[in-house]
Protein backbone atom coordinates (compact mmCIF):
# COMPACT_ATOMS: atom_id res chain seq x y z
CA UNK A 1 0.00 0.00 0.00
CA UNK A 2 0.97 3.63 -0.29
CA UNK A 3 1.51 5.60 2.91
CA UNK A 4 1.93 9.29 3.61
CA UNK A 5 3.96 9.94 6.77
CA UNK A 6 3.96 13.58 7.81
CA UNK A 7 6.68 14.81 10.13
CA UNK A 8 9.07 12.39 8.40
CA UNK A 9 12.14 14.46 9.32
CA UNK A 10 11.00 14.43 12.95
CA UNK A 11 11.81 11.91 15.65
CA UNK A 12 8.81 9.55 15.54
CA UNK A 13 8.06 10.07 11.84
CA UNK A 14 11.64 9.17 10.91
CA UNK A 15 11.35 5.81 12.69
CA UNK A 16 7.80 5.03 11.51
CA UNK A 17 8.72 5.69 7.88
CA UNK A 18 11.67 3.31 8.14
CA UNK A 19 9.55 0.53 9.62
CA UNK A 20 7.09 0.82 6.74
CA UNK A 21 9.91 0.95 4.19
CA UNK A 22 11.49 -2.17 5.69
CA UNK A 23 8.30 -4.17 5.25
CA UNK A 24 8.03 -3.15 1.60
CA UNK A 25 5.36 -0.45 1.65
CA UNK A 26 5.52 2.54 -0.68
CA UNK A 27 6.14 5.57 1.51
CA UNK A 28 6.15 9.30 0.91
CA UNK A 29 7.56 11.30 3.77
CA UNK A 30 6.54 14.94 4.22
CA UNK A 31 8.02 17.64 6.42
CA UNK A 32 8.34 21.43 6.43
CA UNK A 33 11.79 21.17 8.13
CA UNK A 34 11.21 24.17 10.39
CA UNK A 35 13.78 25.53 12.84
CA UNK A 36 12.01 24.74 16.13
CA UNK A 37 15.17 22.79 16.87
CA UNK A 38 18.44 22.22 14.98
CA UNK A 39 17.59 21.59 11.33
CA UNK A 40 20.91 19.77 10.90
CA UNK A 41 19.49 16.87 12.92
CA UNK A 42 16.41 16.79 10.68
CA UNK A 43 18.54 16.77 7.53
CA UNK A 44 20.74 14.06 9.08
CA UNK A 45 17.67 11.88 9.63
CA UNK A 46 16.68 12.37 5.99
CA UNK A 47 20.24 11.65 4.79
CA UNK A 48 20.06 8.42 6.82
CA UNK A 49 17.08 7.45 4.63
CA UNK A 50 18.86 8.36 1.39
CA UNK A 51 17.32 11.82 0.93
CA UNK A 52 20.10 14.27 0.06
CA UNK A 53 19.72 17.80 1.37
CA UNK A 54 21.02 19.28 -1.88
CA UNK A 55 18.16 17.67 -3.84
CA UNK A 56 15.33 18.88 -1.61
CA UNK A 57 13.21 21.52 -3.33
CA UNK A 58 10.01 22.72 -1.76
CA UNK A 59 6.96 21.09 -3.29
CA UNK A 60 8.92 18.52 -5.33
CA UNK A 61 9.19 14.86 -4.39
CA UNK A 62 12.73 13.53 -4.01
CA UNK A 63 13.59 9.87 -4.56
CA UNK A 64 15.74 8.18 -1.91
CA UNK A 65 19.08 7.05 -3.34
CA UNK A 66 19.20 4.02 -1.03
CA UNK A 67 15.57 2.90 -0.70
CA UNK A 68 13.52 2.45 -3.87
CA UNK A 69 10.17 2.59 -2.07
CA UNK A 70 10.79 5.93 -0.33
CA UNK A 71 10.29 9.47 -1.55
CA UNK A 72 10.25 12.75 0.36
CA UNK A 73 8.59 16.11 -0.17
CA UNK A 74 9.15 19.37 1.71
CA UNK A 75 5.76 20.98 2.14
CA UNK A 76 3.97 23.24 4.58
CA UNK A 77 0.71 21.58 5.64
CA UNK A 78 -0.82 25.03 6.10
CA UNK A 79 -0.66 25.44 2.30
CA UNK A 80 -3.81 23.59 1.32
CA UNK A 81 -3.60 23.63 -2.49
CA UNK A 82 -0.21 21.91 -2.89
CA UNK A 83 -1.34 19.33 -0.33
CA UNK A 84 -4.56 18.64 -2.25
CA UNK A 85 -2.49 18.23 -5.41
CA UNK A 86 -0.21 15.74 -3.67
CA UNK A 87 -3.21 13.69 -2.49
CA UNK A 88 -4.76 13.78 -5.95
CA UNK A 89 -1.55 12.63 -7.64
CA UNK A 90 -0.47 9.97 -5.14
CA UNK A 91 -3.80 8.44 -4.05
CA UNK A 92 -2.66 7.38 -0.58
CA UNK A 93 -4.11 4.32 1.10
CA UNK A 94 -3.11 5.33 4.64
CA UNK A 95 -2.06 8.64 6.19
CA UNK A 96 0.02 8.67 9.37
CA UNK A 97 0.00 12.30 10.48
CA UNK A 98 2.81 12.94 12.95
CA UNK A 99 3.74 16.50 11.97
CA UNK A 100 2.95 19.08 14.64
CA UNK A 101 4.40 21.89 16.67
CA UNK A 102 5.55 20.03 19.76
CA UNK A 103 6.48 21.23 23.23
CA UNK A 104 4.44 22.38 26.21
CA UNK A 105 6.77 25.19 27.30
CA UNK A 106 7.20 26.64 23.80
CA UNK A 107 3.42 27.09 23.62
CA UNK A 108 3.63 29.61 26.47
CA UNK A 109 5.71 31.99 24.36
CA UNK A 110 4.62 31.11 20.79
CA UNK A 111 0.89 30.34 20.98
CA UNK A 112 0.12 31.38 17.40
CA UNK A 113 2.43 28.69 16.01
CA UNK A 114 0.26 25.98 17.58
CA UNK A 115 -2.89 27.28 15.91
CA UNK A 116 -1.22 27.22 12.50
CA UNK A 117 0.77 23.98 12.80
CA UNK A 118 -1.63 21.91 14.91
CA UNK A 119 -5.09 23.24 14.00
CA UNK A 120 -4.94 24.65 10.47
CA UNK A 121 -2.56 21.97 9.24
CA UNK A 122 -4.73 19.20 10.68
CA UNK A 123 -7.82 20.73 9.09
CA UNK A 124 -6.07 20.56 5.72
CA UNK A 125 -5.14 16.91 6.28
CA UNK A 126 -8.78 16.14 7.09
CA UNK A 127 -9.99 18.01 4.01
CA UNK A 128 -7.57 16.09 1.81
CA UNK A 129 -8.79 12.79 3.28
CA UNK A 130 -12.36 13.96 2.65
CA UNK A 131 -11.86 14.76 -1.04
CA UNK A 132 -9.33 11.98 -1.71
CA UNK A 133 -10.57 9.17 0.57
CA UNK A 134 -8.09 6.98 2.43
CA UNK A 135 -8.54 3.66 4.19
CA UNK A 136 -7.29 5.08 7.50
CA UNK A 137 -6.02 8.34 9.01
CA UNK A 138 -3.83 7.82 12.07
CA UNK A 139 -2.72 11.01 13.85
CA UNK A 140 -0.62 12.03 16.83
CA UNK A 141 -2.44 13.24 19.90
CA UNK A 142 -0.68 13.54 23.26
CA UNK A 143 -0.82 12.49 26.90
CA UNK A 144 -0.85 16.24 27.58
CA UNK A 145 -4.61 16.26 26.91
CA UNK A 146 -5.15 14.78 30.38
CA UNK A 147 -4.11 18.17 31.79
CA UNK A 148 -5.34 18.69 35.32
CA UNK A 149 -6.62 15.11 35.69
CA UNK A 150 -5.24 13.36 38.76
CA UNK A 151 -6.83 9.89 38.49
CA UNK A 152 -4.15 7.41 37.43
CA UNK A 153 -3.67 5.59 35.17
CA UNK A 154 -5.01 7.94 32.50
CA UNK A 155 -7.77 6.26 30.51
CA UNK A 156 -9.32 7.20 27.16
CA UNK A 157 -12.70 6.83 28.86
CA UNK A 158 -11.81 9.79 31.12
CA UNK A 159 -12.96 13.32 30.39
CA UNK A 160 -10.13 15.53 29.09
CA UNK A 161 -11.77 18.93 29.32
CA UNK A 162 -9.18 20.67 31.51
CA UNK A 163 -6.00 21.21 29.47
CA UNK A 164 -3.24 23.22 31.13
CA UNK A 165 -1.31 24.27 28.03
CA UNK A 166 -2.24 25.48 24.57
CA UNK A 167 -0.31 22.53 23.16
CA UNK A 168 -2.66 20.18 25.02
CA UNK A 169 -5.69 22.18 23.89
CA UNK A 170 -4.55 21.93 20.26
CA UNK A 171 -4.24 18.13 20.54
CA UNK A 172 -7.67 17.82 22.15
CA UNK A 173 -8.98 19.95 19.29
CA UNK A 174 -7.48 17.49 16.79
CA UNK A 175 -9.45 14.66 18.40
CA UNK A 176 -12.70 16.64 18.19
CA UNK A 177 -12.03 17.60 14.57
CA UNK A 178 -11.25 13.99 13.67
CA UNK A 179 -14.51 12.78 15.20
CA UNK A 180 -16.44 15.38 13.23
CA UNK A 181 -14.94 14.22 9.92
CA UNK A 182 -15.41 10.57 10.84
CA UNK A 183 -19.07 11.30 11.59
CA UNK A 184 -19.80 13.49 8.58
CA UNK A 185 -17.70 11.84 5.88
CA UNK A 186 -17.03 8.32 7.15
CA UNK A 187 -13.25 8.79 7.34
CA UNK A 188 -11.76 6.12 9.66
CA UNK A 189 -9.60 8.08 12.14
CA UNK A 190 -7.48 6.91 15.06
CA UNK A 191 -5.76 9.30 17.46
CA UNK A 192 -2.75 8.17 19.48
CA UNK A 193 -2.00 9.83 22.79
CA UNK A 194 1.78 9.46 23.01
CA UNK A 195 3.43 9.20 26.42
CA UNK A 196 6.99 10.66 26.66
CA UNK A 197 8.71 8.98 23.73
CA UNK A 198 12.51 8.64 23.86
CA UNK A 199 15.30 6.88 22.01
CA UNK A 200 18.00 7.29 19.32
CA UNK A 201 17.57 10.30 16.99
CA UNK A 202 15.37 11.93 19.66
CA UNK A 203 14.40 15.58 19.95
CA UNK A 204 16.95 18.05 21.37
CA UNK A 205 14.26 19.87 23.37
CA UNK A 206 13.37 16.79 25.43
CA UNK A 207 14.77 15.88 28.84
CA UNK A 208 16.91 12.92 27.78
CA UNK A 209 18.76 14.96 25.16
CA UNK A 210 19.15 17.95 27.48
CA UNK A 211 20.35 15.79 30.38
CA UNK A 212 22.90 13.97 28.21
CA UNK A 213 24.24 17.18 26.72
CA UNK A 214 24.60 18.93 30.09
CA UNK A 215 26.18 15.96 31.89
CA UNK A 216 28.82 15.57 29.19
CA UNK A 217 29.63 19.29 29.43
CA UNK A 218 29.87 19.11 33.21
CA UNK A 219 26.93 21.49 33.56
CA UNK A 220 24.02 21.21 35.99
CA UNK A 221 20.84 19.59 34.74
CA UNK A 222 17.53 21.25 35.56
CA UNK A 223 15.35 18.85 37.53
CA UNK A 224 11.80 20.14 37.86
CA UNK A 225 9.35 19.51 40.68
CA UNK A 226 12.48 18.83 42.76
CA UNK A 227 12.73 15.43 41.09
CA UNK A 228 9.32 14.31 42.38
CA UNK A 229 8.03 13.46 38.94
CA UNK A 230 6.89 10.22 37.35
CA UNK A 231 6.71 9.73 33.61
CA UNK A 232 5.47 6.88 31.46
CA UNK A 233 8.67 6.89 29.38
CA UNK A 234 8.17 4.85 26.20
CA UNK A 235 10.99 3.64 23.96
CA UNK A 236 10.74 4.56 20.29
CA UNK A 237 10.77 0.94 19.02
CA UNK A 238 7.73 0.14 21.17
CA UNK A 239 5.97 3.27 19.94
CA UNK A 240 6.65 2.47 16.29
CA UNK A 241 5.36 -1.07 16.72
CA UNK A 242 2.15 0.31 18.19
CA UNK A 243 1.70 2.93 15.47
CA UNK A 244 2.03 0.33 12.72
CA UNK A 245 -0.31 -2.11 14.46
CA UNK A 246 -2.92 0.64 14.74
CA UNK A 247 -2.43 1.78 11.14
CA UNK A 248 -3.09 -1.79 9.99
CA UNK A 249 -6.44 -1.83 11.79
CA UNK A 250 -8.72 0.97 10.52
CA UNK A 251 -11.05 2.43 13.11
CA UNK A 252 -14.66 1.31 13.03
CA UNK A 253 -17.86 2.26 14.87
CA UNK A 254 -18.21 1.04 18.44
CA UNK A 255 -21.27 -1.28 18.39
CA UNK A 256 -21.66 -0.81 22.15
CA UNK A 257 -21.53 2.99 22.06
CA UNK A 258 -24.19 4.49 24.31
CA UNK A 259 -25.13 8.10 23.40
CA UNK A 260 -26.66 8.55 26.86
CA UNK A 261 -23.37 7.60 28.49
CA UNK A 262 -20.87 8.41 25.73
CA UNK A 263 -17.35 6.98 25.73
CA UNK A 264 -14.92 9.80 24.80
CA UNK A 265 -12.54 7.35 23.13
CA UNK A 266 -14.93 5.86 20.53
CA UNK A 267 -18.25 6.53 18.86
CA UNK A 268 -20.92 5.56 16.38
CA UNK A 269 -18.58 6.90 13.72
CA UNK A 270 -15.36 5.09 12.63
CA UNK A 271 -13.38 6.93 15.30
CA UNK A 272 -11.01 5.71 18.00
CA UNK A 273 -8.56 7.11 20.54
CA UNK A 274 -5.79 5.04 22.12
CA UNK A 275 -3.17 5.73 24.75
CA UNK A 276 0.22 4.55 23.56
CA UNK A 277 2.75 4.32 26.36
CA UNK A 278 4.81 1.92 28.40
CA UNK A 279 2.19 1.68 31.18
CA UNK A 280 5.02 1.50 33.74
CA UNK A 281 5.81 4.98 35.14
CA UNK A 282 9.42 5.68 36.15
CA UNK A 283 10.64 8.15 38.74
CA UNK A 284 12.54 11.01 37.15
CA UNK A 285 15.49 10.38 39.45
CA UNK A 286 15.67 6.75 38.25
CA UNK A 287 15.63 8.00 34.67
CA UNK A 288 18.55 10.31 35.47
CA UNK A 289 20.46 7.43 37.07
CA UNK A 290 20.02 5.45 33.84
CA UNK A 291 21.50 8.38 31.90
CA UNK A 292 24.44 8.55 34.32
CA UNK A 293 25.04 4.83 33.85
CA UNK A 294 24.85 5.10 30.07
CA UNK A 295 27.39 7.93 30.03
CA UNK A 296 29.57 6.67 32.87
CA UNK A 297 29.38 10.12 34.46
CA UNK A 298 27.51 11.63 37.40
CA UNK A 299 25.01 14.45 36.99
CA UNK A 300 25.07 17.72 38.89
CA UNK A 301 21.50 18.80 39.56
CA UNK A 302 19.63 22.06 39.96
CA UNK A 303 16.34 21.27 41.70
CA UNK A 304 13.51 23.52 40.55
CA UNK A 305 9.73 23.83 41.07
CA UNK A 306 7.18 22.38 38.64
CA UNK A 307 7.10 24.29 35.35
CA UNK A 308 3.86 25.94 34.16
CA UNK A 309 1.99 23.55 31.87
CA UNK A 310 3.74 20.44 33.26
CA UNK A 311 2.06 17.65 35.19
CA UNK A 312 3.72 15.79 38.11
CA UNK A 313 2.85 12.30 36.87
CA UNK A 314 1.73 10.40 33.79
CA UNK A 315 0.64 6.78 33.48
CA UNK A 316 -1.03 5.27 30.43
CA UNK A 317 -3.84 2.75 30.59
CA UNK A 318 -3.13 0.81 27.37
CA UNK A 319 -5.46 -2.12 28.01
CA UNK A 320 -7.66 -1.47 24.96
CA UNK A 321 -4.63 -1.03 22.67
CA UNK A 322 -3.20 -4.33 23.91
CA UNK A 323 -6.56 -6.05 23.49
CA UNK A 324 -7.28 -4.70 20.01
CA UNK A 325 -3.81 -4.86 18.42
CA UNK A 326 -1.54 -7.05 20.54
CA UNK A 327 0.63 -4.03 21.37
CA UNK A 328 3.27 -5.01 23.91
CA UNK A 329 5.91 -2.53 25.08
CA UNK A 330 8.86 -4.44 26.47
CA UNK A 331 11.94 -2.18 26.56
CA UNK A 332 13.33 -1.63 30.09
CA UNK A 333 14.33 1.96 30.85
CA UNK A 334 18.02 1.04 31.27
CA UNK A 335 18.11 -0.59 27.83
CA UNK A 336 16.29 2.25 26.10
CA UNK A 337 18.35 5.01 27.69
CA UNK A 338 21.59 3.14 26.89
CA UNK A 339 20.50 2.91 23.25
CA UNK A 340 20.06 6.69 23.24
CA UNK A 341 23.35 7.53 24.95
CA UNK A 342 25.23 5.16 22.62
CA UNK A 343 23.62 6.89 19.63
CA UNK A 344 24.34 10.35 21.04
CA UNK A 345 28.01 9.60 21.66
CA UNK A 346 28.40 8.16 18.15
CA UNK A 347 26.42 10.93 16.42
CA UNK A 348 28.31 13.76 18.09
CA UNK A 349 31.50 11.67 18.29
CA UNK A 350 31.98 12.44 21.96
Amino acid sequence: MKYLVTGAAGFIGFHVAQKLIDRGEEVIGLDIINDYYDVNLKYARLEHRGIQKSKIKRGETVQSNTQTNYRFVQLDLVDKEPLLTLFEQEKFDVVIHLAAQAGVRYSLSHPEVYIQSNIMAFLNILECCRFHPVKHLVYASSSSVYGANEKLPFSTSDSVDHPISLYAASKKSNELMAHTYSHLFGIPTTGLRFFTVYGPWGRPDMALFLFTEAILKGEKIQVFNYGEMKRDFTFIDDIVSGVIKVADRPAGPNPEFDPQNPDPGSGKAPFKIYNIGNSAPVLLMDYIRAVEKGLGKKAEMELLPLQPGDVPASHADVEDLVRDTGYKPNTPIEVGVKAFTDWYLAYFKK
